[in-house]
């Protein structure tokens, strides 16, 4: 395919979309190993004073959500807990990481049976970014939702990016800061993963390179509260059918997220909340999340 980063047209299958992954994840393992190892310091005594190295390379979260939004989807309707295991290297440029989330059951259909089961919101997934400077950044993350997987019947492969099994895939992310209020997001998934694709007259199927674009500004900033109104759409300039939408191109999320930190006795919280529209599908949600830790 021809688009903004001219990537390949043709995708040679499964092997090469499950190469692709572990690729990225070798990659990540490889800068973040190398990152540690070359920023290592002895602690230094001297006669006057004690330096003391505070550098902490890992790290760990923990978010409670009611829901969980992602580029214009509701990827989980239901409360789930999302959390997350991360290496920074010291100059904070590199980040290498996992990502969970999981949550309360929705139904999907057994496709031996036909009857409706409940399934648990599951997802793993790896990310690794590099941050050139202040204000520009690459990313690349595989996602895994295997949400329903057993449920409806398929057998469980973590690492399986079969594109009619369609719960891996891959994408390529780019995040620029155009001014102090203002940042910019791109997204494209790689390899026709997760139905990103169009089948042709002759049954083949040509993968999308659905790319996302979304711009975040911030109108309001008080103390320890901030307002930022985004939107985003996304196309292809390959297919007609996009990942996110069900014919072409369209606007798919917009809306405004507040945040601010409530104070909860001596412990602070962080809390945003977020109101999506979906113009596309006309979906309307409010989602809060919590971070606390």
């Amino acid at each position: 395919m021809k688009n903004a980063f001219n990537f390949p047209s043709v995708v040679t299958g499964a092997k090469f979309r499950k190469k692709l992954a572990v690729q990225t994840l070798a990659i990540g393992l490889l800068f973040g190993a190398t990152a540690l190892q070359a920023q290592k310091k002895t602690t230094h005594v001297d006669t006057v004073n004690e330096v003391v190295d505070t550098y902490q390379p890992f790290s760990f979260g923990l978010q409670v959500k009611n829901m969980h939004l992602w580029h214009g989807f509701v990827v989980t309707p239901g409360p789930m807990v999302a959390t997350n295991l991360e290496f920074n290297s010291r100059d904070k440029k590199f980040t290498f990481g996992f990502w969970g989330g999981a949550g309360a059951a929705s139904d999907v259909t057994n496709k031996k049976t036909g009857a409706d089961v409940g399934a648990n919101y599951k997802e793993f997934s790896i990310y690794t970014a590099y941050h050139f400077n202040d204000k520009f950044f690459i990313e690349a993350v595989t996602h895994n939702n295997y949400t329903g997987v057993e449920e409806r019947g398929d057998v469980l492969h973590y690492w399986s990016y079969n594109k009619r099994q369609g719960y891996n895939f891959v994408d390529l992310n780019f995040g620029y800061q155009v001014t102090k209020s203002t940042s910019l997001y791109l997204a494209t998934i790689l390899g026709g993963g997760s139905g990103d694709y169009q089948v042709q007259a002759d049954g083949s199927l040509r993968d999308s390179y659905t790319q996302y674009l979304e711009i975040k500004s911030k109108v309001f900033e008080k103390g320890d509260t901030k307002l930022n109104l985004f939107v985003g759409g996304a196309w292809s300039l390959v297919n007609e059918k996009t990942f996110y939408t069900q014919g072409k191109g369209n606007i798919i999320n917009v809306g405004a997220t507040l945040s601010k930190k409530v104070a909860l006795g001596s412990y602070v919280l962080p809390v945003d909340v977020t109101a999506m529209w979906n113009p596309e599908k006309q979906k309307t949600v409010l989602q809060v999340a919590a971070k606390l830790f």
